[in-house]
């Protein structure tokens, strides 16, 4: 088998400006590109340290409600810098993670996309 070098998740968006209220101004992510035929659907890529999905609102790319597992260190310090943002859709807490031992916090985009940020407990 080929060598995996990465792996970008391809989320459904339908509104441009609410995603990127929701990923750029609160997520914290930066617009790597964007691309867009004239009056067609937008395809972009956005990333927070080595975090990088794509974004489109290509009818065939994605269904919306996505589930995406990201692994991290310091998900108290995520949960704190989130509130301390403030937005007013979403209020997200701190729980278990996707197994024993784990916590976790999870956001839910315009679209229904759920990020699951969690962190090992020897993390």
């Amino acid at each position: 088998m080929t060598d995996v070098v990465a792996v970008r998740p391809v989320l459904r968006f339908f509104d441009e400006a609410v995603t990127k209220a929701f990923y750029v101004d609160w997520l914290g992510f930066s617009v790597d590109w964007e691309d867009a035929a004239e009056g067609g659907p937008r395809y972009l890529q956005v990333s927070r340290a080595d975090l990088v999905l794509h974004l489109s609102s290509h009818h065939g790319d994605g269904t919306p409600g996505a589930v995406v597992l990201v692994e991290v260190t310091g998900v108290r310090e995520l949960h704190a810098e989130l509130q301390a943002k403030g937005y007013r859709f979403m209020n997200p807490g701190i729980g278990d993670g996707p197994a024993p031992g784990m916590i976790s916090t999870e956001v839910i985009d315009p679209a229904s996309n759920r990020l699951r940020f969690f962190e090992r407990a020897d993390g």
